[in-house]
């Protein structure tokens, strides 16, 4: 099917045929087939790199030239940045919302597409943003997604809601890993499109003995190491291709990135520019080893990386400067980096309670999905190392000859069920008991399970907490939010948080800030770090010499390593508070800088929470919550957050001005910019100078206090974090 012939705008279709795109792929032909410019529902299960986006694209567009209005959900705030650019620049106008939870963000309804988060998605529903009801198409990616334990129930819901506040929207649906696709398609009233089309072939073999072993010819590698991994790179390498290495750690990943480029020892002008960028940015012994990998042209990707990091890593990949990057998942979450080797050199994962376990069939496919550069590569190769001969079987029949696994909804966890039975009675999808029942009838959960019964009593266990919580009355078969259940729905966090997060405000006999930060790291919401046996010794003194300020007591009668796991993550955010510097936070307790900013998130919007609880219940904390807010936000004490308020002041200019005697914006004034240049350098300066005197008061009266200036905000330079 000829590009030309679509029924799509003529400068969209210069566009793709100046791009190379002149005809369709047969399985995107098939979507034309099936209904997608009819406004027909599809599931479209089809291999990585077969075109799945273009498939999405053209159907966005084409309700954008009928006046519609597209929403692309994604489950990475890095995804939605690619497809974010990938979208723009077409004609229609794209926006971005992966962020604050409590917003209606209204301005997005200016767009004609929109990419963000389903968490994101879920939290505009709670809080009736107006334009959602404009939607007239809805593209959902990575919809196998449905099958997580963590993101799974969201995602369901939000298309459950989605599908009830738009009856007439079509819905587009994408995945290369399901194991049961027809039952996810009748769900979605969709017709199916599935296909094993490639545009690149995909082989994939078991590497033991010196040669991959594929089912139909044996190839052997060249040895010029005894490192197994490092024989098949250099492989590739010497063919013209690049490699994706996933391994089970980030310190595995870190060892064979840094065993990679001594092997590679590249030495280019791109090269050097990358590495200094990352130089640039390197404040830990971690960056620093990235950088100097990646002068070699190799390099690691993880979650402990900071995201600017992450993406000069991945941006050096795909130019073909960098050669090979070991990886941790991360990476096979549909980033589009693609290789013409995947080697995967660890198949097994630790697993809490459980020691090293075999990753997913699902995780496999996708990885192996990675393998093959369209119009770069002539085939991609996906490759598991092996000890022996019957370990290589074991690893064909369980992963590669194995389709994915089903999908299945995670909607009966009485956790997950209890924030969204929360939200659609406080956002009046459900008023009654059976309201709230036919409503899950309509979920993917009751589709597959068809039991009443078993839905009944998980809701009605939710409907118990909800209201002994106060979050919610309960009159015979009536069901209300109250006003603190309503401010916990559109807070976008879990009831259970709020709960425990209210207990411990009205228990505290006095502030303190880290108490708080241990009370909101005992939540279900927060992320909590690991705890290894060398940090006993610190974390028990620190328990000890804080003990009248904490406010979660140590545990008599149950298991201590989640109470561990939340002081030490405290300890993190009351470092990060205090001004310690990144490379100290992350030597003292062994973690990445992504790690601090990964916290940060979670803990900022905590902290928000808190906030507004305190304002509603404990007024009292309620100053003092606010000014932690804003020093954990910005990382500073309190005593420079009136210099951080300032433009283009943060928190190492803050510092330097605080330190010479300069400790507000008033004296800043009075000093004159010839003090200034000094400290923070000619045009930082006069910058400052001409915003602080644009925001001058005039002068009071003699005698009456000063006036002080408001329109002041947050620094955001590159140095001050």
């Amino acid at each position: 099917m000829k590009v030309e012939d679509l029924p799509l705008s003529r400068d969209l279709i210069g566009r793709y045929m100046s791009s190379g795109i002149r005809e369709l792929y047969p399985p995107q032909a098939e979507c034309v087939g099936k209904g997608i410019f009819d406004g027909k529902n599809l599931l479209v299960a089809i291999p990585t790199a077969s075109g799945k986006t273009l498939v999405a694209e053209i159907a966005m567009h084409f309700h954008f030239m009928r006046g519609g209005k597209c929403l692309y959900i994604v489950p990475l705030k890095a995804l939605a940045s690619e497809k974010f650019e990938e979208f723009s620049g077409k004609g229609a106008k794209v926006g971005i919302s992966t962020g604050d939870f409590d917003r209606r963000d209204e301005y997005l309804g200016r767009n004609d597409f929109i990419i963000a988060t389903s968490e994101k998605v879920d939290s505009l529903l709670r809080n009736a943003s107006a334009w959602l009801a404009g939607i007239t198409l809805l593209i959902i990616d990575e919809v196998h997604l449905i099958d997580s334990p963590d993101r799974g129930p969201t995602l369901e819901m939000v298309i459950a809601k989605m599908r009830r506040k738009n009856p007439g929207m079509q819905i587009i649906a994408l995945s290369a890993t399901i194991g049961n696709p027809g039952t996810l398609a009748r769900w979605l009233d969709a017709n199916l499109v599935t296909s094993s089309w490639r545009p690149v072939d995909l082989r994939q073999g078991v590497y033991y003995d010196g040669a991959i072993h594929f089912h139909d010819e044996t190839r052997f590698v060249p040895s010029v190491s005894r490192h197994d991994s490092i024989n098949l790179l250099m492989d590739t390498i010497g063919e013209g291709g690049q490699c994706l290495v996933f391994v089970s750690s980030r310190k595995n990943a870190e060892a064979f990135a840094k065993q990679a480029g001594k092997a590679l020892h590249l030495d280019t002008e791109e090269l050097q520019i990358c590495r200094k960028r990352l130089e640039k940015l390197a404040e830990t012994d971690q960056e620093k080893a990235l950088a100097h990998c990646v002068g070699n042209g190799a390099a690691f990707h993880h979650a402990g990386l900071r995201r600017e990091a992450r993406a000069l890593v991945e941006e050096g990949f795909r130019k073909g400067h960098i050669r090979c990057i070991a990886s941790t998942p991360t990476l096979a979450a549909g980033l589009n980096l693609p290789a013409r080797r995947v080697i995967i050199k660890e198949y097994r994962r630790y697993t809490t309670g459980e020691g090293m376990v075999p990753i997913p069939i699902r995780e496999y496919h996708q990885m192996a999905g990675r393998a093959g550069r369209p119009h770069l590569d002539p085939y991609g190769e996906a490759v598991l190392i092996s000890a022996d001969a019957y370990a290589a079987g074991e690893l064909f029949s369980y992963y590669i000859d194995a389709p994915p696994e089903d999908v299945n909804s995670q909607c009966s966890s009485e956790e997950a069920l209890t924030t969204h039975i929360l939200s659609l009675v406080a956002s009046g999808y459900a008023c009654t008991r059976p309201d709230l029942r036919e409503f899950m009838r309509s979920t993917f959960y009751f589709y597959q399970k068809k039991q009443d019964r078993i839905l009944e009593a998980v809701i009605g266990r939710a409907l118990t907490f909800l209201d002994r919580t106060e979050m919610i009355v309960q009159q015979d078969d009536f069901l209300s939010a109250t006003e603190y259940g309503t401010i916990v729905s559109q807070l976008y966090i879990d009831p259970v948080s709020a709960d425990t997060l209210l207990e411990g405000l009205l228990n505290a006999e006095e502030y303190s800030d880290i108490g708080l930060l241990q009370l909101i790291c005992t939540t279900p919401d927060m992320y909590t770090l690991f705890v290894g046996n060398k940090d006993s010794y610190y974390l028990e003194r620190f328990i000890l010499e804080h003990e009248q300020e904490l406010w979660v007591d140590f545990p008599c009668d149950e298991t201590t390593e989640g109470y561990f796991r939340a002081v030490k993550t405290a300890m993190v955010l009351y470092d990060w508070s205090r001004e310690v510097p990144e490379a100290v936070i992350c030597e003292r307790y062994s973690i990445g800088t992504g790690d601090i900013y990964n916290l940060l998130e979670g803990a900022n919007w905590l902290l928000h929470a808190s906030s507004r609880l305190s304002r509603m219940f404990r007024g009292a904390f309620s100053s003092s919550l606010q000014e932690l807010e804003y020093c954990m936000k910005h990382g500073i004490r309190r005593e420079l957050i009136p210099l951080v308020k300032i433009r283009n002041i943060g928190r190492v200019r803050a510092r330097r001005l605080f330190n010479s005697g300069i400790t507000s914006p008033e004296k800043i004034l009075a000093a004159g910019e010839e003090k200034i240049i000094p400290i923070l350098g000619q045009g930082i300066t006069n910058t400052i100078f001409r915003d602080l005197k644009s925001t001058e008061p005039i002068s009071p009266r003699k005698g009456a206090p000063p006036v002080q200036p408001t329109l002041f905000q947050f620094g955001d330079d590159n140095k001050d974090k």
